[in-house]
């Protein structure tokens, strides 16, 4: 057995999501544990180095984690021969461009979603990593959250019968930051900068409903800005421009070709009442299921009760306690590690991979129905994307 060392180069690890998830929860928790194993025995240990614009930070961030490669020279990180990954989390509006430079470079690329802020340039970029012959992909990290891939196993054991509807419910209260300290980047509530909510997590229920519940047929969204006047990181005040929630329904066609209902509600300006920050309600002929983010919790036609509409009396029955959870059958791992060993592998071993760019312009063609739907006020076809 053998370790091999696959250089990677890491853009926009100072972030929130790509220092927590991609770097420390995902790249270095793959070196703590002695790199990725492939199939025929070897390993795979990533050598990362970080790329940003604030030397000191940048730096900082790399000694803290044991890290010796760090600089600020993108271009020739790029130019290098020793790094053959790239891997980018920083601002969607410029993504495309970085990961043409890096396709052009000879580089196989994975980044964040959205790949793109619409989808000519998300066409365009797969297009271009479709010719290069390069390994390419897209995290879509939520289809591997515990919640959702106990709920997966539910839909693959039969458990619902005839899939119906399924509910999304996603949000939190966003503090404005005047009286509370603010706990999402100021950024994310200016269009101007790529803000949105749509934007930002339409890309999530694409993949999500598409490989969970029936790929997405149509769609009918309105946006708000409820929250239009916001304060920055510095405490000043700014005027929001960015809707911070929508309201969607979509049709889908099921895995059995059974029409499926779908709503999605998303907010930043709600208090949560529910069992996680977000919650898959699915209910189907033979049962019901609700899933969190690390929770399942179903309910079988069998033991479906009873309940009695009577407004006129106090309501009797605890309905939370109606359900069985779905136990943990196995340890699961961080979902962003998860998807980054399988990159790993399908980088250096050419295993079977399915999270491409491809998979993520699926998500901007979404991001850019609800839009329309928005600003038209009407349905909105969602035709399959050749790519």
């Amino acid at each position: 057995m053998a370790t091999k060392t696959l250089g990677l180069i890491m853009h926009g690890v100072t972030g929130r999501m790509g220092l927590n998830q991609h770097l420390i929860r995902s790249i270095c928790a793959i070196r703590e544990q002695g790199g990725v194993p492939l199939a025929n025995g070897d390993r795979v240990m990533p050598d990362p180095i970080l790329i940003g614009r604030n030397a000191e930070k940048i730096e900082a961030l790399a000694k803290a984690h044991g890290i010796s490669r760090f600089g600020t020279n993108l271009d020739a990180a790029l130019a290098g021969k020793s790094d053959s990954v790239f891997f980018d989390s920083g601002t969607t509006q410029m993504r495309p461009t970085l990961l043409a430079a890096a396709l052009r470079a000879g580089k196989h690329v994975y980044c964040e979603k959205p790949i793109a802020t619409n989808l000519n340039e998300a066409v365009e970029i797969c297009k271009l990593a479709k010719s290069s012959g390069l390994k390419h992909g897209a995290v879509q990290d939520k289809l591997f959250l515990p919640g959702l891939r106990k709920l997966d196993m539910l839909r693959r054991a039969g458990f619902f019968g005839r899939m119906l509807a399924v509910r999304i419910d996603f949000g939190y209260w966003v503090f404005e930051g005047d009286l509370q300290p603010i706990q999402r980047p100021s950024w994310n509530y200016r269009k101007e900068d790529g803000g949105g909510m749509i934007l930002d997590m339409m890309c999530h229920w694409r993949y999500v409903l598409d490989n969970l519940f029936g790929a997405v047929q149509s769609i009918t969204c309105l946006g708000a800005t409820h929250i239009d006047r916001r304060w920055d990181e510095a405490g000043k005040p700014y005027t929001a421009t960015a809707d911070d929630a929508a309201y969607a329904t979509a049709q889908l066609k099921g895995h059995n070709g059974e029409p499926v209902v779908a709503q999605l509600t998303m907010s930043w300006a709600t208090r949560v009442r529910r069992d996680d920050l977000v919650t898959f309600h699915v209910d189907g002929t033979h049962g019901s299921a609700v899933a969190g983010l690390q929770e399942c919790r179903a309910q079988s036609r069998v033991t479906t009760p009873r309940p009695v509409w009577n407004p006129d009396v106090k309501q009797t029955m605890n309905f939370f306690d109606q359900w069985q959870e779905v136990p943990d059958a196995q340890t699961y791992d961080n979902g962003f590690k998860i998807q980054w060993e399988a990159f790993i592998r399908h980088v250096t071993e050419d295993a079977p991979y399915q999270w491409t760019l491809s998979e993520g312009a699926k998500g901007v063609q979404l991001v850019e129905a609800a839009l329309q739907s928005w600003k038209e006020r009407r349905w909105v076809d969602v035709p399959a994307l050749s790519l």
